[in-house]
């Protein structure tokens, strides 16, 4: 079974101190950084992109989760990658021919992920996408937005597809904090993305830490219950 990762959110830092804010959580345990990319169209919302990505990476080892909420996620594949992104995860709903853009995304050098809404049942990626995937991102909130309440009712997804892969990194994001990390980890889920729950926590090491350790148990649980 894969192992926990913590990946704060970058929506939820102090975008004047970007640099900062990644080394904070990079200090305080984040396995990952979650930096959500958002062009206008296919959420409402722009946040950032290939630039400030680069601009950012010189200040931190921490692993790059690059969540691409674009319309047309293959246009950005090698800007991502030349910035120094390592998991490159597209929507899902974005694209027409999601194993095409998987090795486009491999050929650049990064790993991939596809993400799915609330809306988007678990069988769009199972079979080839999520055999070929480094990573399924089960939205827990609408993309777009940052401080959204959890959507309990998307975790059968995480549930149906560790059932069937058992190995892959499943993320969710969307609402994660200390009173939803118990059911997320338990459906499955093993990279949490978390934004305020994390960035405005009074000790952001010991909420990292606590994430790690639920998932961690989960996972471990998870194992046994496939061994039977």
């Amino acid at each position: 079974m894969p192992e926990a990762k913590i990946s704060p959110s970058m929506l939820s830092s102090d975008f004047s101190n970007l640099a900062c804010e990644a080394k904070r959580m990079h200090k305080n345990g984040a396995d990952w950084l979650h930096l959500d990319v958002m062009d206008g169209h296919f959420v409402p919302n722009i946040t950032f992109g290939a630039p400030i990505i680069q601009a950012i990476r010189p200040h931190t080892e921490a692993y790059f989760d690059c969540h691409m909420m674009v319309s047309n996620p293959s246009q950005w594949v090698d800007d991502i990658a030349k910035a120094g992104g390592q998991m490159y995860t597209f929507h899902i709903e974005a694209t027409e021919d999601p194993v095409a853009l998987i090795k486009q995304i491999h050929a650049a050098g990064m790993q991939a992920g596809v993400a799915i809404k609330p809306n988007t049942p678990a069988e769009a990626v199972i079979g080839p996408v999520a055999e070929q995937a480094d990573m399924v991102l089960v939205m827990t909130v609408e993309p777009g937005f940052g401080g959204q309440r959890f959507m309990a009712q998307c975790l059968p997804k995480v549930e149906q597809l560790r059932k069937l892969y058992p190995k892959l990194d499943i993320e969710v994001d969307g609402g994660l904090a200390i009173e939803t990390i118990d059911v997320s980890a338990e459906a499955g889920a093993n990279v949490i993305v978390a934004g305020t729950g994390i960035f405005k926590a009074e000790d952001p090491a010991q909420a990292i830490a606590t994430f790690r350790e639920k998932v961690n148990n989960a996972q471990a649980a998870w194992q046994a219950k496939l061994s039977q």
